[in-house]
């Protein structure tokens, strides 16, 4: 990916002007129970009559628009209740209006509701999509999704977005990222402690960290395969290294081969790890949950995963023994790995996308979202509380703010790093990242080999 990733964090670091203090937080606890309610309480609202002596009563019509989030879960809380507050302000700000919010999660909303509502036309008005090739920009391209850079050029906004690149097409912009992050490693530092270990800074460090984790009956990296996308993200970070950081783009483009040397060399070293026993057993029958949990119970010393889980390890009701005892690490530089070894893998691709389908009462609701969702107070929650960098330039010294540690380390890595790859998920063919899911599963299995695997995935580019 592009170096615009070093921008953004430095921009998030150096920003000077005074930061606008945070809202309260007393909408925290208002509950949906609560729409039909003010939908009545909305359906007329007093207006000064033309002699300014008294107040009229002008009808509004209730009116319901439709939001499907990924928000779900006891790790989803924060930014749960952040939605939350966004979508209760923006009910208050627009008349009428009652928001009917949909919680599904998040494989079955991006590969299986998703591709058919859009197929039939009938998505939802707000819900939660990723950029690239094979969401927001072939969506968008389809005529599916409301182009939003009128939008953002009306509420003030077209300068504020730290990179719009996954939901950008001809001047179009079809989605917004709600935040940043970069994947990495998480480790339990009292269990690195015991066991002799310090941070790794180097990949013969990584893996006798990882030897020493087993040899001691601990998984050295939980993991959770059921969904492919999850082993995926250690992938594109190990071609990241051994291939390049260009080279994520490259695959898309096809100016990378899948099957050349520094491709196959990353899908070798992760079958490695697999033959040495390093993931934990029977990963393919464990969930993306699965593998935190793991983790968080002491049975694994590393998690390989992305930046948005750092706010769990400040909350002891899911942390448990493990509050505030984690730290974070990126994937070390590889012996021989070509290009800038300091890059990290990271990404503004996941965020929210609209439908094009829309009247203009419902534009209204979508104009107010916006301009509550991505504005200096949520976004700075949304680094505060939940960890996730946030996708637009505040007015201030965001990380003055940050208390958390291990946001904190995630916050340092990224502005070590020379800039940012992105996940292939978001750049290559769609066609090719679902061969993908299922080619890593039976690298996995050994079913295929690391070459196999690239030979595989090269010929389904080649036929795009």
């Amino acid at each position: 990916m592009k170096k615009v990733l070093l921008t953004v964090i430095m921009l998030v670091l150096v920003s000077t002007a005074v930061l606008t203090a945070c809202g309260s937080n007393s909408s925290n606890n208002q509950s949906n129970s609560n729409n039909s309610n003010k939908s009545s309480n909305n359906s007329s609202k007093a207006t000064t009559g033309p002699d300014n002596s008294a107040p009229s009563e002008e009808k509004v019509e209730p009116f319901t628009i439709s939001l499907r989030h990924t928000q779900i879960g006891e790790s989803q809380k924060f930014r749960k209740a952040i939605l939350d507050d966004v979508v209760a302000k923006t009910e208050g700000d627009v008349p009428g209006l009652t928001i009917e919010l949909e919680g599904v999660e998040d494989e079955v909303n991006r590969f299986t509701k998703l591709p058919a509502e859009m197929a039939a036309g009938n998505p939802p008005m707000i819900f939660d999509i990723f950029g690239g090739e094979g969401d927001a920009l072939k969506y968008g391209e389809a005529g599916r999704l409301l182009d939003v850079a009128p939008i953002l050029d009306e509420l003030g906004l077209s300068d504020k977005f730290l990179n719009l690149d996954q939901f950008t097409v001809d001047g179009k912009v079809y989605g917004l990222p709600i935040g940043g992050n970069t994947e990495g490693f998480f480790y339990n530092e009292e269990l690195f402690a015991q066991l002799g270990l310090s941070e790794p800074t180097t990949l013969a460090e990584l893996e006798n960290a990882a030897q020493v984790l087993t040899d001691n009956g601990y998984t050295a990296f939980a993991m959770g395969s059921k969904g492919a996308w999850v082993p995926l993200m250690l992938v594109n970070t190990l071609i990241g290294r051994y291939a390049g950081p260009e080279a994520i783009n490259g695959l898309a483009s096809g100016d990378v081969k899948w099957n050349s040397p520094e491709v196959i060399a990353a899908f070798t070293k992760y079958s490695e790890w697999v033959e040495k026993g390093y993931f934990t057993k029977g990963e393919l029958g464990f969930e993306y949950a699965d593998m935190l949990n793991e983790f968080v119970t002491g049975k694994a010393g590393m998690m390989f995963d992305g930046s948005w889980r750092a706010s769990v390890f400040k909350d002891e009701t899911q942390a448990g023994a493990l509050t505030n005892k984690v730290s974070f690490f990126p994937m070390p530089a590889v012996d021989g790995g070509k290009g800038d070894q300091t890059y990290v893998n990271g990404n503004y691709s996941n965020g929210y996308g609209f439908s094009s389908n829309l009247n203009e009462q419902q534009l209204v609701a979508v104009k107010a979202f916006i301009k509550n969702m991505y504005s200096d107070e949520m976004q700075l929650r949304g680094l505060l509380e939940d960890g996730v960098l946030p996708s637009i330039k505040l007015s201030g010294d965001a990380t003055s703010k940050v208390e958390d540690k291990v946001v904190n380390k995630v916050i340092q890595v990224m502005g070590k790093s020379g800039g940012a790859f992105s996940h292939f998920d978001s750049t290559v063919k769609s066609e090719v990242y679902k061969e993908s899911e299922d080619a890593i599963l039976k690298l996995i299995t050994k079913h295929e080999t690391p070459q196999s695997v690239a030979d595989i995935l090269q010929a389904v580019q080649d036929r795009q």
